[in-house]
């Protein structure tokens, strides 16, 4: 086990505020890529339960028409970020894209707020969940930080200097702002079956069980979703524990699977022949005047 905290080890030594970027580029590339992803999926689920970004998405059809389009940009972008950093010259690049498509619409800054917390939070709640250790201080330190410099070089205004109140933001957030509408469903369920298409046809009543099973009461009346039979909700967690306790006996990672994701359905053999500019959509995609962004 000595050689499986070697990771651990090297985050432990530098400093989660200063190495903040050094700290979350191991901790997400090296020691939990495979719950950061899952975590990350999910938490940008979980956004799609606040009607006024669910009615931005459902307006600009991308859920409806490119799922799987929306989604690698996205995972993609992340990963660039994470990666490389939000300085470096793709970190830079891949935040003029986000930035950009951000941009064309009337985004409120609670919204990015709340968006950007999931970010954090999400996957620090997945993996003392499911993961196959527990995170340290200093990768929950370290994440905040992040996110905090990405979201100011975003233009998000007003976020909070304290991991605690930054928590409690999101809390509050959910609380008040979770609610059902039309547009969370059809968003919900577009997403829901993109997750459904990774997987071959015969398990998809399955899979859209285990979506159900993972989602808290708050998110199922949100979306309109029926809640997954009680035996799923006790399955699906235990059988993601189980593979965290697999995991545990694993070598540990050498190479970052951070922005390199060549069986990504978009954007074959990425990063090679890619750059983050090439990511997003190209054009701006017509939607209801409500949700453009004003003129200067």
């Amino acid at each position: 086990m000595g050689s499986r905290l070697a990771n651990l080890r090297r985050i432990e030594s530098l400093d989660p505020v200063v190495d903040h970027h050094e700290v979350y580029r191991v901790s997400a590339g090296l020691e939990f890529p495979w719950d950061y992803q899952r975590a990350l999926e999910f938490a940008l689920f979980k956004t799609y339960c606040v009607p006024s970004i669910s009615a931005l998405l459902d307006a600009t059809r991308e859920f409806a028409e490119r799922p799987q389009r929306r989604y690698d940009d996205t995972a993609l972008l992340m990963a660039e970020l994470a990666e490389h950093g939000y300085d470096s010259e793709r970190g830079r690049a891949a935040l003029r894209v986000v930035n950009r498509q951000h941009g064309r619409y009337a985004i409120s800054n609670a919204d990015m707020l709340y968006v950007l917390t999931t970010f954090i939070y999400d996957p620090i709640d997945w993996i003392t969940a499911y993961g196959w250790r527990p995170l340290s201080d200093h990768e929950r330190v370290a994440a905040f930080h992040f996110y905090r410099a990405v979201g100011a070089r975003m233009g998000i205004k007003d976020i909070p200097e304290d991991y605690d109140a930054f928590r409690r933001f999101k809390d509050d957030y959910e609380r008040a702002h979770f609610a059902f509408s039309e547009t969370n469903h059809r968003v919900g369920v577009h997403t829901r079956e993109l997750m459904v298409s990774w997987y071959p046809k015969p398990l998809a009543p399955a899979v859209r069980l285990a979506v159900h099973g993972l989602l808290p009461e708050a998110m199922l009346r949100a979306f309109g979703f029926p809640a997954a039979p009680s035996l799923v909700r006790r399955a699906v967690p235990l059988a993601l524990k189980a593979r965290g306790g697999v995991v545990r006996w694993l070598p540990p990672r050498r190479v970052s699977r951070l922005a390199r994701d060549p069986k990504n359905r978009s954007y074959p053999g990425y990063p090679e022949g890619y750059h983050p500019s090439d990511l997003g959509v190209a054009e701006p995609v017509p939607v209801a005047d409500e949700h453009l962004r004003a003129a200067d």
